[in-house]
């Protein structure tokens, strides 16, 4: 995001971690994929040294706090546009800052991480925002589309929350390639690793519809996708889901859990699949499949080794329809 709107002419900087910084003064940004090969020479820093119009949060959601405590002498007046998966984000964000200048935003864009400054842009797709709070952001949202605009398509939602709880759903089976360590494409070319995702659907969403959440289309990814799925038999929608994620993009996509554990990092489990989990234990329901698949990927992120797709079915058999 901050190599296009750079391109584009605008005034960026990048905050980052110490070894990303390094890299990024040292060789330039370098993106490729659908929009071609290219670098951008782009200022990036550790810390905030002045206060921004707007500053994106594109950390994971568990590294949000520590992000908005060492910048916020910077960002008390800023408009901030929350970018993460899951529905958490925009509370913590408000732990910190006024919810009058959070704006929440769902990307529907794919990319791929593959070292500290070259990132693989794997396919389009839209920038949706919206007021999380309905707490006076929303004469900011205008603004925020309107930069957004020049470097993705943005449009503004009604029910961002609703949207925001639908994104879970499309990310919530980027645990399997992650507890087997594949890509995305390898991952469910295999109709076996197809059929636990159309069950891991059905579970989230026996959860969410009777926790009483309403889920609201995406930008081409309407509800009925979802409800369609789920409703047809395992086997025949294990096909279909296949045959969507083979062409997903021409470039191998790893999802943002299995990312995150090459890299030595926490994963976001517990802010998709979990959110799962934590619905089912409020509300007094069973989300076993998902808690299992939560546990998985906790090992894989402690040992560091992977699981063969014998040993995925062994653990999950139990829990499959």
């Amino acid at each position: 995001m901050a190599g296009y709107f750079k391109l584009k002419g605008k005034d960026v900087l990048l905050i980052g971690r110490p070894e990303a910084v390094l890299s990024i003064k040292k060789e330039g940004l370098r993106i490729s994929g659908v929009r071609g090969s290219f670098k951008v020479d782009i200022p990036a820093e550790e810390r905030l040294s002045f206060a921004p119009d707007i500053a994106i949060l594109a950390t994971k959601t568990q590294d949000l706090g520590a992000a908005l405590e060492n910048n916020l002498v910077f960002l008390k007046s800023s408009v901030i546009v929350t970018t993460q998966n899951g529905v958490r984000a925009d509370r913590i964000a408000a732990g910190y800052l006024p919810k009058e200048n959070i704006i929440s935003s769902i990307v529907m864009f794919g990319s791929t991480y593959l070292s500290p400054q070259e990132v693989v842009h794997n396919f389009e797709g839209s920038w949706v925002v919206g007021d999380p709070f309905g707490a006076g952001a929303d004469n900011k949202i205008p603004p925020v589309i309107s930069l957004l605009a020049e470097v993705f398509p943005a449009v503004k939602s009604e029910d961002i929350l609703g949207m925001k709880y639908l994104k879970i759903f499309v990310n919530a089976n980027n645990c399997l390639p992650a507890i087997l360590g594949l890509s995305m494409q390898e991952a469910f070319a295999d109709l076996e690793v197809s059929r636990i995702s159309i069950n891991i659907l059905r579970e989230g969403l026996e959860v969410v519809s009777k926790a009483k959440i309403k889920l609201s289309s995406l930008p081409g990814f309407p509800v009925e996708n979802l409800t369609r799925l789920t409703s047809i038999p395992s086997g025949e929608a294990a096909k279909v889901y296949s045959g969507i994620m083979a062409g997903l993009s021409r470039e191998p996509l790893y999802g943002s859990i299995l990312q995150s554990i090459k890299r030595s990092r926490a994963s976001e489990i517990d802010y998709i699949n979990g959110e799962f989990l934590r619905l089912a234990k409020e509300n007094n329901l069973s989300a076993m499949l998902n808690g299992k698949l939560v546990q998985m990927v906790h090992e894989v992120e402690a040992t560091g080794r992977f699981f063969s797709k014998d040993e995925l079915l062994e653990n999950v058999r139990e829990f499959l329809s």
